[in-house]
């Protein structure tokens, strides 16, 4: 099978010293996987490489991960986590809708960075201070990631209502922007959901197509993430479903994972990789489009292979 690239990844810096214990993450969670322990992991799933996305925005920050440290970390595993984004939020500057972020994004864009994630700023996407940061981001022809999330206290992400209308605004406004799309209620509406469906894993066959078909049908600047739960079980919990939509978007959805800890090795968003390679062995998907899936569209993207 085709040894994949990861377009979603989570780690820290390995350190010595009192730092080799960082602060973990709330609730008892753990700590994100090393690049060492990635690699391991890597090898049991079949992954090649993959993207950092650092962890730096405050509404979705256990462990402060910086653009910088993405980058020294891509230095210092190449063969590993060759390829980063850096995560500039919407108020970074001098949180104005009239701040040039593209000074950001220059700089972080000659040190190597490839696109821009994940956002989860929790603000809407219409949001003056977001529409600045994608038009920056057009501006420097760098894609981005984002994450949706509620408005309000306990949750991260930008913010949209059921049906997506405020993405595909953002999407007819900047049209030369990559948008990759990621997080249980951007995958969710696969198919139809209700509200409370939106916020986690629907079940069961999709009787009829979701938003995100149909603006993925309209809109070539929208991309979809595969990683996390919410890609795995968008296309796996129907899927003849799935298998159709990787066809008909071959050329716009990514592998990925989003790991963040050593012990998702058993968690369901690590069972994708498995899940394509079967699907196009038993012919379910084609050999074009689980090359294009798993590796091809992220050559793409990265490095501008065709």
């Amino acid at each position: 099978m085709i040894k994949k690239i990861d377009i979603h990844i989570h780690t820290r810096k390995e350190r010595a010293g009192r730092l080799a214990n960082p602060i973990r993450r709330l609730n008892g969670g753990s700590l994100y996987a090393t690049p060492s322990e990635l690699r391991k992991m890597y090898d049991q799933i079949g992954v090649e490489k993959g993207v950092i996305l650092p962890s730096n925005n405050p509404e979705c920050a256990h462990m402060l991960v910086s653009n910088e440290d993405a980058y020294e970390i891509s230095q210092q595993y190449p063969e590993t986590l060759p390829y980063w984004f850096c995560n500039i939020n919407p108020k970074m500057g001098r949180n104005s809708p009239d701040t040039d972020l593209s000074h950001f994004l220059n700089y972080y864009k000659n040190l190597g960075a490839r696109g821009v994630g994940e956002v989860t700023a929790n603000l809407y996407f219409d949001d003056p201070l977001v529409e600045n940061l994608f038009y920056h981001c057009e501006k420097c022809e760098m894609p981005l990631t984002f994450h949706i999330g509620n408005p309000g206290y306990g949750d991260y992400g930008l913010i949209d209502d059921i049906g997506l209308p405020r993405l595909e605004r953002a999407l007819e406004k900047f049209p030369k922007l990559k948008f990759l799309g990621h997080s249980q209620k951007f995958w969710a509406e696969i198919g139809p959901v209700t509200p409370k469906e939106r916020d986690g894993y629907p079940t069961g066959p999709i009787k009829s197509e979701g938003r995100v078909v149909e603006l993925m049908r309209k809109y070539p600047n929208l991309f979809g993430d595969l990683s996390a739960h919410s890609g795995y079980n968008a296309v796996s919990r129907d899927p003849d479903f799935g298998y159709a939509f990787i066809e008909e978007f071959a050329d716009r959805l990514f592998f990925g994972t989003d790991i963040c800890s050593p012990e998702n090795i058993t968690y369901p968003m690590l069972k994708l990789s498995a899940w394509l390679d079967e699907a196009v062995e038993k012919g379910h998907i084609s050999e074009s489009a689980y090359r294009k899936v798993c590796r091809e569209n992220a050559l793409k993207l990265l490095e501008g292979e065709k």
